[in-house]
Parts: C-alpha cells; structure tokens; sequence
C-alpha cells in the first residue's frame, strides 16, 4: 500500500484546521446571541446581543416568548399568528405605524410575564400580521425605572410601579 501524496496530507491538515476556527467562531457567535438575563434580588440586568439590541425573554399567557425591548413603541405588540394560536380576546381593530408602514392590527388583551418577576395582567397588545417577534413598548416599560449604561439595561423593580409577584 502506497503512502498518500503530501498535498493531501497538507490539505487536510488545513481543512481540520479551518474546521475547528468555523465552529470555534460559530459558537462564540451563538454565545454572543444568546440573551443575557441577570436577575439579582430587585434588579433585572439586560445586557445587550449581537443584534445591538435588549432582549427580555417571558411569556404571553403560558407561551415562552423573547420580547425585544423598544423603547420607541408606545404599545406592546405580537405577532398576530401567536395571538390567534394563544386564543388571544379581541378587543378592536387600531391603525398603527411600524417601520414597515401603516398596519391595521387587532387589539388583543393578554397576561404577559417577564423573566425577574415583571407582570402585567390584561395588557391590551397590537396582533400584528408579519411581525416576527413580540415587541416589549412603553405601556409596560414606562411603569419601570429603567438605566441605561455600557451596553447594559438595569431595572430597579423596588422602585418600579410595574406589578411583581
């Protein structure tokens, strides 16, 4: 049996290589990603993903959701299939703006929980059609104190007039 010639030898040294930096870097990336919570006795620290943006992972009635924390969004929104999925009431039609344009939304009325212990009970939300993910807006996040510093969002909930279990 012949050896193999070098240049394969070669070439797969550098593919196992190459291989091992792509998954190394993969991981780093999904490490990145993954959403940083810190709950620590009546603070909740978000630390901001990849994305550039707050993630707040919790729940619309017994649903695991992650909500992406805008502050520019008056309301909170979900997508409009998880609120027909959830069974969601319907309490009326809105117009509403997005970055996408005008929409007209259902407005549905929900329990939504927050990983740290934030409640908010028959929180009325928009059912948006073609939103991807829920949209955690003012109307829960303007009852919490909020700081905002190095890449991370802290909630003070001792001083926060949001319902906590």
């Amino acid at each position: 049996m012949s050896e193999l010639p070098r240049w394969l030898k070669h070439a797969t040294v550098w593919l196992l290589l190459a291989t091992g930096l792509f998954l190394a870097v993969q991981a780093g990336l999904r490490r990145a990603d993954a959403t940083r919570v810190v709950v620590s006795g009546s603070r909740v620290e978000l630390h901001r993903k990849a994305d550039g943006h707050y993630h707040w992972p919790g729940s619309v009635g017994d649903r695991p959701v992650e909500f992406l924390v805008d502050t520019g969004a008056t309301s909170t929104a979900i997508p409009a299939a998880l609120a027909r999925e959830l069974g969601l009431e319907r309490v009326g039609r809105v117009t509403t703006s997005t970055a996408g344009g005008t929409v007209q939304a259902d407005v549905v009325v929900g329990d939504v929980t927050l990983e740290g212990g934030v409640r908010a009970e028959r929180l009325r939300m928009a059912a948006l059609p073609g939103l991807d993910s829920p949209l955690l807006g003012m109307d829960v996040l303007g009852r919490l104190q909020l700081q905002q510093s190095g890449g991370v969002m802290r909630v003070d909930l001792a001083t926060s007039r949001a319902q906590t279990p």
